[in-house]
């Protein structure tokens, strides 16, 4: 068995309205999908950078990642810049793990609209 490296993996949802409660339900949906598609445990979390589009302002996804028991997980939260013709409402998560995949086997995950920011990668 190969010996757990330190990776970083993507992930992006969008929120249909700027609620809390939006902001929440997409935030845990996007942790949880994170963690099972890439077959990770809470233990495995090193630490969360979150950052959301500069149109979502009600509340910090990283307070919402404390109702997924990420309590004691080192959160950042930020705010993308505002390039302009930007997708709206998104919430961007960089989860820093250890695995013992290879970085080839890393699932990123893209929810909702997000999907299509990247396109590119497989499901």
């Amino acid at each position: 068995m190969t010996s757990p490296m330190l990776h970083a993996i993507r992930g992006a949802s969008t929120c249909s309205v700027d609620t809390p409660e939006e902001i929440t339900v997409v935030t845990q949906e996007l942790i949880v999908a994170m963690l099972t598609r890439n077959d990770l445990h809470h233990d495995d979390v090193v630490s969360v950078l979150f950052t959301t589009t500069p149109d979502l302002t009600s509340m910090f996804p990283a307070a919402s990642a404390r109702g997924v028991g990420f309590g004691d997980v080192p959160l950042m939260c930020a705010s993308e810049i505002a390039v302009p013709g930007a997708m709206a409402r998104v919430v961007r998560i960089m989860m820093h793990v250890y695995s013992s995949r290879a970085r080839s086997e890393i699932h990123h995950v893209y929810l909702r609209h997000a999907q299509s920011l990247r396109d590119d990668l497989p499901e």
